[in-house]
């Protein structure tokens, strides 16, 4: 599709009637295999999750979790680990780093292949921790977009752990940054740019560092980046987007975060897609008013990347999650929500999740990347 003609296509989408946002929270999620003609939701789309698929590690904490089939044919996950001598949260900031593992399936077990981006060390902003792996591939280059940090003092150890929210875990959040390393495998090596791809606004309502990217090509051959930060620190997480002519940017931010009903969304995690004409985006619903529950994902589109319909927002799913086996379990944590697409169509969701009390991940007791596989679709026209 060219870009006249993608923008065409892009202002009619605009002018679509919206579904109120009551409407969208009353309806329950469709089953698999849904009356032909309705309306199919993301969460119809969701099939039982893979019991002894993903990734976990005996002695590491594992969290995030991006997949892509490679050049191979097999599948390759980014995770973060963070050694389990330490307590998990607080210090997946402090202690993680960026790992691959591989299968020859996409639900897994995935296999620990190497560290992909280890904290590069010296004055970099990803100096001491590698965090939030995303993964594409543009062409024959594949894109390894992250979340790095620097602080100061000792790498926190058992016997002197950080504290959350003390003086230095708030600088070093506030120093949270988002890289980007390309290879032209999925193997690597990986060349890191110097500098970050963007940058806090003083002032703005991303003041406070840039982090958990997304990045999305276009039909038109322009790209959408989604990221997190937030105004002041310890302030609502929210979701903003840029666009740019290429991944590298310039990056021509939106002047205000994801809004729902007039109001900054308290959001984290996004992940954007392009599919059946319209931009996708999924979330973690900080508070439940998006998709009904709280801590479960949100689902919206988009005609142009720009005007989100958060009014026609859906749960995209539930920490309530059942099993091949059988079994429905809630789960402590559900969140960082990844796809993997082959053909321009989302295959499977790959979320970090947490087994614990549920209400803080400094309780969590055991952490892995679960893989849900979804319903077959045709294959997109855009290939995105």
């Amino acid at each position: 599709m060219n870009r006249r003609r993608f923008l065409t296509h892009l202002g009619a989408s605009v002018s679509a009637p919206l579904m109120t946002h009551s409407r969208a929270r009353a309806a329950s999620p469709a089953a698999p295999g849904a009356t032909p003609g309705a309306a199919r939701t993301f969460s119809s789309r969701l099939q039982p999750a893979v019991v002894g698929g993903g990734f976990e590690l005996p002695d590491h904490w594992v969290w995030c979790g991006a997949p892509i089939r490679g050049e191979d044919g097999r599948y390759h996950l980014f995770a973060s680990r963070v050694p389990k001598t330490i307590v998990f949260h607080p210090h997946w900031l402090f202690c993680s780093e960026i790992v691959r593992a591989e299968s020859e399936t996409p639900v897994g077990p995935y296999r620990l292949a190497d560290v992909a981006l280890p904290p590069r060390g010296g004055d970099f902003f990803d100096a001491r921790s590698t965090h939030n792996p995303h993964i594409r591939k543009v062409g024959d280059t594949y894109l390894l977009l992250y979340m790095g940090t620097n602080y100061d003092g000792p790498t926190p150890t058992p016997e002197q752990p950080e504290v959350w929210r003390s003086p230095r875990y708030l600088a070093t959040w506030a120093r949270k940054r988002i890289g980007l390393a390309t290879s032209r495998s999925a193997r690597g090596p990986w060349k890191r740019l110097d500098a970050p791809l963007l940058e806090p606004r003083p002032g703005e309502w991303d003041s406070i560092a840039t982090t958990n990217p997304s990045l999305c090509p276009l039909p038109d051959g322009s790209f959408l980046l989604a990221y997190k930060s937030r105004r002041e620190n310890l302030g609502n997480l929210q979701v903003g987007v840029a666009q740019a002519p290429h991944f590298t940017g310039p990056w021509k931010r939106q002047p205000t975060p994801w809004l729902f009903r007039g109001q900054p969304s308290h959001v984290e995690d996004p992940f954007l897609w392009y599919e059946d004409g319209r931009v996708q985006a999924l979330m973690k619903d900080m508070t439940g008013e998006i998709c009904g529950e709280k801590f479960a994902g949100a689902h919206v589109t988009s005609a142009d990347g720009i005007h989100w319909d958060f009014d026609r927002a859906t749960l995209a799913y539930s920490r309530k999650l059942r099993w091949s086996d059988g079994v429905t379990r809630q789960q402590a944590f559900l969140e960082r929500p990844q796809l993997l697409m082959e053909q321009g169509v989302p295959t499977h969701l790959f979320c970090a999740t947490a087994e614990g009390l549920g209400n803080d991940l400094k309780d969590a007791t055991r952490t892995w990347n679960v893989v849900i596989p979804l319903a077959k679709q045709k294959a997109s026209q855009t290939g995105l």
